[in-house]
């Protein structure tokens, strides 16, 4: 089942913990999930991490303040 950004905003806000993989996704979209997780600490780990930028891994992780975890095995 694939879910709308929308969607995975949606409950990463309720608190759902999150694994996600950043080729299926912008940049601004893991952005925004990323701050999504705040509202109740939700945890959102993200696989595939090689094809971004270390300045975008800071924007994500930034935005997550906290709960973001970068799974560098892959």
């Amino acid at each position: 089942m694939a879910l709308t950004v929308d969607s995975l905003v949606r409950i990463s806000t309720a608190g759902g913990g999150l694994i996600l993989d950043s080729k299926d996704f912008t940049v601004d979209s893991l952005v925004r999930i990323a701050a999504a997780t705040k509202s109740k600490g939700a945890k959102l780990t993200i696989s595939n991490i090689s094809g971004l930028t270390v300045d975008s891994l800071v924007r994500i992780g930034a935005a997550g303040d906290g709960n973001v975890i970068f799974d560098t095995t892959k």
